[in-house]
């Protein structure tokens, strides 16, 4: 016989945020837990078996970080907290404490225990390594880890670089002066930027030199030195190019590397400098590895699916 049971949320704020864009959240934990809920303004009423009324429940419990504080709960969060119901680690996801925010003022926090991880790692380690497929956050999330850490004066400047791979790392033939042949390689660093840095800023930045955004192969004979150094696309990165970067680490630096295993776009004569360093650097102490998979996608959710069918097939995707 189905039971119905009644959950009484704090204000209108967190009924509208638990429930989502015309209720989709309801209907992915419904769907999720095998029961029906209905919101009646600030009541949530939950029917179906006892058993799954509870695991309902538990999952919106789960969740309370983001609802009480009135942020934006995505499908991913709901299928995280689904996840880790059982776990041990469930405690780590509820304590996501906001590492920015952006320029409107909407927290920016980890939305998967991975992520997470990642941003401790971030904070601990000289050198970290974010690994995994399309929308998983690695360089969004270091990037905001960059800026956070320029404006708490724990670096001088930011240094962006990545591989133009497509241009052979010969950028001479593009149109424009050298800024304007890398902006369409580091467009997914400047989309991190612009959530939390005004966009007239960055010029000024990048003028003053607290900001600097430059191929890889202009990184070749430097040491860096009070920095936060983002090194994207590194799959992409050969081995010569990869031990270059990584030994342009100078003191009180710190540097991520992002990368995606599954696109490699480099010759096939050549091999990747990130598949080589995670297997040469892997038990060293101050690096740290954060491998992300499907599951961390924090796109739309068709993105997730994707992921999954191509690791399915075996066949890298170009999705980044």
């Amino acid at each position: 016989m189905p039971e119905t049971r009644i959950f009484a949320l704090p204000n209108p704020s967190a009924a509208m945020v638990l429930a989502g864009k015309l209720e989709a959240n309801l209907k992915l934990i419904g769907r999720l837990t095998e029961t029906q809920l209905v919101l009646r303004g600030q009541e949530l009423h939950v029917m179906g078996a006892a058993q799954n009324i509870a695991l309902c429940l538990e999952l919106i419990d789960l969740l309370k970080p983001l609802w009480s504080q009135s942020q934006a709960i995505a499908a991913v969060d709901i299928h995280q907290a689904w996840a880790l119901r059982n776990a041990t680690e469930q405690q780590n996801w509820r304590d996501r404490t906001p590492i920015s925010r952006t320029r409107t003022g909407v927290p920016i926090q980890p939305r998967t225990l991975q992520q997470q991880r990642y941003i401790q790692s971030m904070e601990r380690c000289p050198l970290v390594f974010g690994i995994g497929p399309a929308g998983t956050g690695k360089t969004y999330l270091a990037a905001i880890a960059a800026v956070r850490a320029l404006q708490e004066h724990q670096c001088e400047r930011i240094v962006l670089t990545r591989p133009a791979v497509e241009a052979g790392e010969k950028l001479g033939f593009l149109p424009g002066d050298l800024q304007q042949k890398i902006d369409p390689y580091l467009r997914p660093l400047y989309d991190a930027l612009y959530d939390v840095v005004a966009a007239e800023k960055i010029p000024h930045m990048i003028e003053r030199g607290t900001l600097e955004i430059a191929p890889l192969a202009y990184m070749r004979g430097r040491t860096l030195n009070n920095a936060f150094i983002i090194v994207d696309e590194a799959q992409n990165t050969t081995v010569a190019q990869m031990k270059m970067v990584l030994t342009r680490l100078g003191f009180h630096s710190r540097m991520v590397v992002t990368g995606d295993v599954t696109q490699i776009d480099l010759p096939r004569a050549q091999s990747s400098g990130l598949l080589m360093a995670q297997k040469l650097l892997q038990n060293i102490e101050g690096i740290s590895f954060t491998h992300f998979t499907a599951e961390d996608v924090v796109r739309h959710p068709l993105v997730q699916q994707i992921v999954h069918a191509f690791d399915r097939s075996e066949q890298p995707a170009d999705l980044e």
